[in-house]
């Protein structure tokens, strides 16, 4: 009995001989339906680098949803390419097991909003990839190594490119760091919003708010903060490449993300940060303290 068959149980998992098993997932599985939203959220990445691919790169594969009547199946794409109209054109490389209508090597094109998962091999190791994460994180740490062992790359938390806008949390996380690396205050305070921040602030204090209170403490935010980068000058993110394993939601307009920092030194850090959604978009508040 193979790896995944121990761990899900063998209803749950098709064995292929020769290529990686099928994991079975529910539908309503949260890790692989966020996992599916990552992707299309990065895809812009995926597209920019198969276009204009580097010499680091050396492995570019795209996953697709193929429908058969009932039948449902996630199946990988080698040699993929788009067209003008952002068409889809690859080669079918897992055997099909639910669905007839399409089979091993054949050639397909795809539209692309039935794109659910890509990945690119960057220095032997997995950027993107995201349904694959999403299965390993179910699987026991003592399992891990022979799981990264049969996919036979490097598997870490990867390095995310959402968009550097505030059309995410991620996002908008970005975004500030952009602006930092450029020294540019406006361009941090656009990413802000103190009175979001201080709403948060005295709901964690059982504060009911009011305008005039929630005003005043905004102002009190905003002016500690500007004297904090007057005093000690923008935190460096120069060469500093992220990823985002974890959202963790508070209410509907506030999430808490967990941000995964390299550093050009090597080093590492995890924060999590708190972001808002408001009417200007995401906003990034402050960080989660240690009592949160």
């Amino acid at each position: 009995m193979g790896l995944f068959s121990k761990i899900f149980g063998k209803k749950n998992v098709v064995e292929r001989q020769g290529e990686p098993d099928m994991v079975r997932v529910a539908h309503e599985d949260e890790g692989m339906n966020w996992a599916i939203e990552k992707a299309k959220l990065t895809l812009w990445y995926f597209a920019t680098c198969l276009q204009n691919p580097q010499p680091h790169q050396s492995y570019f594969s795209v996953k697709v949803k193929i429908i058969d009547g009932d039948n449902l199946e996630h199946i990988w794409l080698t040699d993929p390419h788009f067209d003008e109209e952002g068409h889809l054109f690859g080669t079918v490389s897992n055997e099909p097991v639910e669905v007839k209508t399409v089979k091993m090597n054949q050639k397909i094109g795809i539209d692309r909003e039935h794109i659910s998962d890509w990945m690119i091999v960057e220095h032997g190791r997995l950027i993107g990839g995201y349904t694959i994460r999403a299965i390993r994180n179910n699987i026991p740490d003592s399992d891990k190594p022979n799981f990264d062992q049969s996919i036979g790359l490097y598997i870490d938390e990867g390095v995310d490119h959402f968009k550097p806008n505030f059309d995410t949390p991620e996002g908008a996380i970005l975004a500030i760091e952009e602006a930092y690396r450029k020294e540019d205050l406006e361009a941090v305070l656009a990413c802000k919003d103190f009175t979001t921040e201080a709403k948060v602030m005295m709901a964690k204090m059982s504060i009911e708010p009011n305008e005039e209170t929630t005003k005043g403490l905004a102002d009190v935010l905003e002016a500690s903060f500007i004297n904090s980068i007057n005093e000690y000058g923008f935190p460096n993110f120069n060469g500093i490449t992220c990823a985002f394993p974890a959202r963790e939601k508070v209410t509907e307009q506030h999430w808490i993300i967990t941000e995964v920092c390299w550093y050009a030194d090597g080093g590492k850090s995890v924060q999590k940060i708190n972001v808002a959604n408001t009417a200007n978009g995401w906003s990034v508040l402050n960080p989660v303290s240690d009592d949160e």
